[in-house]
């Protein structure tokens, strides 16, 4: 897709229907209350919509839906091929409407209008496409059995599922959800992010659209304690998915031990590693791949390279090329397509990160902030114990730690509460080998930054994650039950063995 210039997609904004209502069976509807909240673009403080506060009320009304929905079988019991014919039909009409999506994500979130069009527009296309395609080719199982009986593995539809997005990546996020939930055959509840609401709720309007039955797909916004604990507590809701920080995130274990010891699967926070050893080769490969790493998303990103753990023979050399990188990430209008470095999403969230680079003692690249924005910062830090290396930051900030070897290197890296990716940088392959075995984290990339792609498990070791995984054929095994169905086809009932 071609862009736009910026005072073509500043024309496009003014002229958005910005949605306002929770989406509940099938169409928009005002909270209970009467309640609304004002949804604010970052970039200039500028009122975008007053959106329905919902609480809970809104949630039992929405759960109501969805359960009926799921129990009298309009999408929990058709045919898979049929699910898939409405996925699909949804992904072409997210295509047609790609460009209204990615000007109104970047106005609800700060997030620049190049990364909207590029990459989370069409990736979340891609995921609900990926999932799809995958509904009907989900085998259930035969296991051995006695030649008097036959023992089937089948797997359904876990039932009504709770969805609680982050606010970084509000649209893709909820891609990674719905499309392996809505394969599955579930009925979900969604709760955007208070800061994210607007695509969220646009998309199950078109969802209804491609043919989605009233009921399956419900959009609640409103804040976490009166929508996302509701969602946690409720005796009708089957699973919880939520992805945000780990704080939040262990909430959850607790709704559910406290209700109905419902299903959680939990991604959270990162505090990721980059290791450049001595031997890395491409130097300046290293830098574009450590800038992207740390500064892509304005770094609000769980995955994002946070630490880097650099040889000492080797740092000089690259954090010159890490600064020069880093001088191309511009800071700027986020509806201008040339912009690299967008707004953070909330005052609040700004200072949060202002307050980090308050703790910095030695800047060597960065640390301007004004008015939302703050600028690619390298930090470099004594050793692995400074709070800007423990805690994690959410904002564009890289901080330095020198290693003198492979082994310090790989126990700094190990050192943290989180566990969520990893990157190795070096020329050894046994050693790449070797590092990335003893990595904990559930992604560890060599000699690049990445995530892998929508056919692998992306969550994380220790606190970034809780039972199970998002993207790939394993994504589908949180949205559904196994059963064993066991067939007696012994001919004298009294000789059967159960």
């Amino acid at each position: 897709m071609d862009l736009l210039t910026q005072d073509e997609y500043g024309a496009m904004a003014q002229t958005l229907d910005f949605p306002s209502g929770a989406f509940i069976d099938g169409g928009y509807r005002p909270a209970i209350s009467g309640e609304t909240f004002t949804s604010v673009n970052p970039a200039t403080g500028t009122p975008l919509a007053e959106i329905a506060a919902c609480d809970g009320r809104d949630v039992d009304l929405a759960v109501t839906k969805a359960r009926e929905a799921f129990d009298d079988g309009r999408w929990s019991r058709i045919h898979p091929g049929a699910r898939k014919d409405v996925l699909i039909r949804l992904c072409k009409l997210m295509t047609r409407n790609a460009r209204e999506l990615a000007v109104m994500e970047s106005l609800d979130s700060g997030k620049t209008i190049f990364d909207c069009e590029t990459v989370d527009i069409p990736e979340a296309i891609n995921c609900i496409k990926w999932h799809a395609e995958l509904t009907d080719k989900i085998y259930d199982q035969v296991a051995p059995a006695s030649d008097d009986h036959i023992a089937m593995v089948l797997r359904e539809p876990i039932g009504v599922v709770g969805l609680v997005l982050p606010w970084n990546f509000p649209l893709l996020m909820l891609a990674w959800k719905i499309g392996p939930a809505l394969a599955a055959g579930c009925s979900v509840v969604v709760k955007p992010a208070m800061e994210t609401s607007l695509t969220a709720l646009r998309l199950a309007e078109l969802a209804s659209e491609a043919g989605l039955p009233r009921g399956v797909f419900n959009v609640l916004p409103g804040g976490g304690a009166e929508v996302g604990e509701p969602i946690g507590r409720h005796m009708d809701i089957d699973m919880v998915s939520f992805t945000g920080s780990t704080t939040t995130g262990k909430r959850f274990l607790g709704y559910s031990g406290e209700s109905n010891a419902k299903e959680v699967v939990l991604e959270m926070g990162g505090k990721n590693p980059a290791i450049v050893m001595e031997d890395a080769e491409n130097l300046d490969r290293v830098a574009q791949h450590v800038v992207n790493g740390a500064f892509w998303n304005m770094g609000e990103n769980c995955s994002a390279t946070s630490r880097l753990i650099v040889h000492r023979d080797v740092k000089a050399d690259l954090l010159a090329r890490i600064e020069a990188h880093a001088r191309a990430w511009n800071v700027g209008d986020p509806l201008d397509p040339e912009t690299r470095v967008g707004a953070l999403v909330s005052k609040a969230h700004y200072d949060k990160v202002c307050g980090y680079l308050d703790k910095a003692e030695n800047i060597l690249f960065g640390g301007t902030a004004e008015g939302g924005f703050i600028s690619p910062t390298v930090v470099e830090l004594a050793g692995n114990d400074h709070p800007l290396a423990r805690e994690e930051i959410f904002g564009p900030v890289l901080s330095v730690i020198e290693v003198a070897s492979f082994d310090e290197a790989i126990a700094v890296a190990n050192d943290t509460d989180y566990g969520l990716c990893a990157s190795l940088f070096t020329a050894n392959a046994k050693r790449a080998i070797r590092g990335a075995r003893v990595l904990r984290a559930g992604t560890v990339t060599v000699n690049s930054f990445g995530e892998g792609d929508m056919s692998t498990p992306f969550g994380g070791y220790k606190q970034s994650g809780f039972g199970g995984r998002d993207n790939g054929v394993h994504a589908h095994d949180q949205y559904t039950q196994l059963k064993t169905l066991w067939i007696d086809l012994a001919d004298d009932a009294d000789e059967a063995v159960s």
